[in-house]
């Protein structure tokens, strides 16, 4: 195992009812910008709630911000926030929320904020914040991360930063009853993909993580297609909300090599296809993990072993049918895990390399060997 640092001071106020106790963690005399995306959280009542929990103090509101955050929505925001002389954000919807509202945490102090993000330059102040989430998936809620898009240059981009956590995350599991199937698979596959990348790397006898990861991963195989199935069943969001969490509050990846080739990679065509982040996901980690499963080989036959039960044939038998049954997981789930399968043209991959070129984002992966030639061989497998 590596050595490491663990930190992470976000407060969860998790179950049923727990919005109400929002005002015991923001300051009294707080001047509060709530953020939210769509609709829903007016519709469902979530707003109303938060609203009634925050009382006297002043507020003002934004919506509109996007699946995958846009830089030029973002700065709106943050225009806002200095107009009313804001000093605490409270980020009500899913994971791009969040990740938008950390953004404007950290624009609020910065005059050229972006180039923080693409040059992965420290931030030196944010705005306090806290969240309260809608949609179980990114794990956004307890870590330092946030990943924006920015329109004009097509880039797609995460930071990460200690002054970004959020300080609280209400997590109360009914508020994701009214989400879309669709939206609750993208939440699960996402949510798989964390560990994942965390998991299916090389051992370094990271014990511990090993076995907290495949058990994060059994639960979302278990559970995940019962949250499609039984939308209210309390304890199946309960768990599902907790999974994403834990999939990426920095817990897992303590001490043991990352990978994050799928996520870089997929960010590429959500930024020029505009496809589900977690539709990416799926496309891509199967194709990786053919290519790249002589240097995953030990920890792929131990995925296979622990997580599919697969015993049997020789080595790359296992590895092939583990890989296989991973794919066969994101279709059940209802995602399509081909590139042909939401209508992308031929050319794709090349233009997806060109992004990759362009930002600066090769080589990957945990050993850092996928270059060029590397991801357009998993790139065409993916099509």
């Amino acid at each position: 195992m590596y050595n490491f640092s663990y930190y992470n001071p976000t407060r969860i106020v998790f179950g049923q009812g727990r919005i109400a106790e929002i005002s015991q963690h923001i300051p009294a005399n707080a001047r509060v910008l709530i953020t939210y995306g769509g609709k829903s959280a007016e519709k469902y009542g979530t707003l109303a709630e938060v609203r009634q929990a925050l009382g006297e103090r002043y507020v003002v509101e934004f919506g509109g911000i996007e699946a995958n955050p846009h830089y030029e929505t973002l700065m709106k925001a943050t225009q806002l926030a200095k107009e009313n002389h804001v000093d605490y954000l409270l980020a009500v919807g899913g994971g791009s929320v969040v990740d938008g509202t950390k953004f404007i945490a950290a624009a609020y102090y910065h005059e050229n904020v972006w180039d923080h993000w693409v040059n992965k330059t420290p931030i030196t102040q944010a705005l306090p914040m806290g969240c309260v989430m809608t949609l179980p998936a990114t794990g956004s809620e307890m870590n330092a991360t946030s990943v924006v898009s920015h329109i004009a240059s097509g880039a797609k981009v995460g930071f990460n930063h200690p002054l970004l956590f959020p300080q609280f995350a209400v997590l109360d599991p009914e508020k994701s009853y009214t989400l879309p199937a669709r939206q609750v698979a993208n939440g699960v596959v996402d949510a798989f993909v964390h560990v994942i990348e965390q998991y299916l790397t090389f051992p370094v006898y990271g014990k511990v993580q090993d076995r907290f990861a495949e058990g994060l991963l059994l639960t979302l195989l278990e559970e995940g297609p019962k949250a499609l199935t039984q939308p209210e069943n309390y304890d199946v969001r309960a768990t599902l909300t907790w999974c994403a969490t834990l999939a990426l509050n920095g817990l897992i990846g303590a001490g043991v090599p990352q990978d994050w080739a799928t996520h870089r990679i997929g960010h590429q065509l959500t930024s020029l296809y505009g496809l589900d982040h977690a539709q990416t996901l799926a496309v891509l980690l199967p194709s990786l993990l053919y290519v790249q499963r002589n240097n995953k080989h030990e920890k792929l036959l131990q995925y296979a072993t622990r997580i599919w039960q697969i015993t049997e044939g020789d080595d790359e038998t296992r590895i092939s049918q583990a890989i296989a049954k991973t794919r066969d997981f994101f279709e059940h789930m209802g995602i399509k895990t081909r590139m042909r399968d939401y209508g992308l043209p031929p050319d794709a991959v090349e233009a997806i390399i060109h992004n990759l070129k362009v930002f600066n984002l090769l080589p990957q992966g945990e050993r850092q060997d996928i270059d060029e030639v590397m991801a357009r061989e998993i790139l065409t497998l993916s099509y």
